[in-house]
């Protein structure tokens, strides 16, 4: 039977909105008092749950909920969910950075967490200096920190400024040296945020599989947020949803991931109503309905391959927006991003400025493969102010077609998209 490291108890987290701490000072004495008389939190009844898209009439949220499990020595766990479901506060209390309200947390071993960009960091220190400072917070020797320095810093790349200080380093080398520390220190749990997509492409693959070897080889613990789901089943042997601030199913990674890609925050309509959707940028909610045509003008959610369609949405602003932009994303079942079209990059006409409309995006062939593909949208000022953006606020479903009129139909599993084009023998 593995050994448990890490044991979550009905762990809670509360906020106070508008205040950068939880309560004020007074509040925090009265909570103390509570307490030492043993009654009942009385800020704890007005707490509501952490749901974005419902008005409250609480000052007081709970950015998590009533969250435990286990987690198993060597184990890689991913945790997922909407931007605001509690994912970095919940790693932030696994951290020891903030303080469950109620709840507790046991753990078996040193922690390693990178949480954001420069944690950790001295900005004044150099890296070399930065790199026996986390060392001995982790609790090692200066000889076992010498031991792993070489290591580090070729992992890292950052060998020409290490006696450079952090605060002179990109955020993209701050993150490289951060997670190099991290990983090489050799503690027995490691806690990682999203904070890897700061990296670039080959430092994320170099990540990756640092991780899966430190799992793997060493027995260690990995606990990993990301959104980016083909990530999560590369490297997570159990995943974790977050939901509102609570879980909403922990168990197997396929499983978890493909309910939460395909439940029913996902499932749109032919034609979808977008206002009670999360936003994940801007301010208002202007981007009102979207849906799919067929050639012909029919409303539609399934489209052949090789046949053309166009997408639509329909938008309302509080007042006019100067130089609009308008975009389409188009992902696959796995959260990859297949491609986007907007007015701006295809300058397929600029805009002086409007305040409603309906925005379209004509696709002369569906190149896609057979599959569930998801739409989101955005609406932008000027190229550079955030509007509205409404992450995947439409599924549709590419069906299977003879492309090449040879009789024979093409699948997902010989690729994402097609290409026409010929193969023959020349000698």
């Amino acid at each position: 039977m593995s050994e448990i490291v890490i044991r979550v108890e009905n762990v809670s987290k509360r906020y106070k909105l508008g205040y950068v701490g939880a309560n004020t000072f007074m509040e925090d004495i009265k909570v103390a008092w509570d307490s030492v008389l043993g009654k009942k939190n009385r800020y704890e009844p007005e707490a509501e749950s952490n749901d974005r898209t419902k008005k409250g009439s609480s000052n007081y949220i709970w950015a998590i909920k009533d969250i435990s499990f286990d987690v198993q020595h060597g184990e890689v766990i991913g945790i997922i969910g909407k931007n605001g479901a509690g994912k970095s506060t919940l790693l932030k209390i696994l951290s020891k950075i903030t303080s469950p309200t109620p709840g507790t947390v046991k753990y078996k071993g040193r922690i390693g967490s990178l949480l954001e960009v420069g944690t950790g960091f001295h900005g004044e220190l150099t890296g070399r200096e930065n790199i026996f400072l986390n060392g001995a917070v982790l609790g090692m020797s200066k000889a076992e920190i010498k031991s792993k320095f070489d290591e580090i810093v070729d992992f890292a790349g950052v060998e020409r400024y290490v006696d450079t200080p952090v605060k002179r380093y990109s955020s993209g080398m701050t993150v490289r040296l951060g997670f190099a520390v991290a990983a090489h220190l050799e503690p027995e749990i490691l806690i990682i945020d999203e904070v890897l997509a700061v990296g670039d492409a080959e430092f994320q693959r170099k990540a990756i599989g640092k991780m899966q070897s430190i799992s793997k080889n060493d027995g260690r613990t990995v606990l990993f947020v990301s959104h980016n789901m083909p990530t999560v089943k590369a490297l997570c042997s159990k995943v974790i949803f977050l939901k509102n601030g609570e879980v909403n199913r922990i168990g197997n990674t396929n499983e978890v991931v493909e309910y939460y890609l395909t439940g029913e925050d996902y499932q749109r309509e032919e034609e979808g109503d977008t206002s009670q959707l999360i936003r994940t940028a801007g301010n208002q909610n202007a981007i009102k309905k979207v849906w799919m045509e067929d050639e012909h003008g029919n409303p539609v959610s399934k489209v052949l391959m090789g046949k053309p369609c166009k997408l639509f949405f329909q938008f309302d602003c509080k007042e006019e927006i100067i130089s609009p932009g308008f975009g389409f994303g188009i992902e696959n079942s796995e959260a990859e991003r297949i491609f986007s079209m907007n007015n701006y990059t295809l300058n397929s006409g600029k805009i002086a400025k409007a305040k409603s409309g309906i925005a379209v995006c004509e696709i002369p062939e569906m190149i896609l493969m057979p599959g569930t593909y998801y739409l989101s949208l955005a609406l932008v000022q000027s190229q550079t102010e955030w509007i509205d953006f409404v992450e995947r606020a439409y599924s549709f479903t590419v069906v299977e077609n003879d492309v090449f009129k040879t009789g024979k139909v093409w699948n997902k599993s010989q690729g994402i998209i097609y290409q026409h084009g010929s193969v023959e023998l020349i000698k």
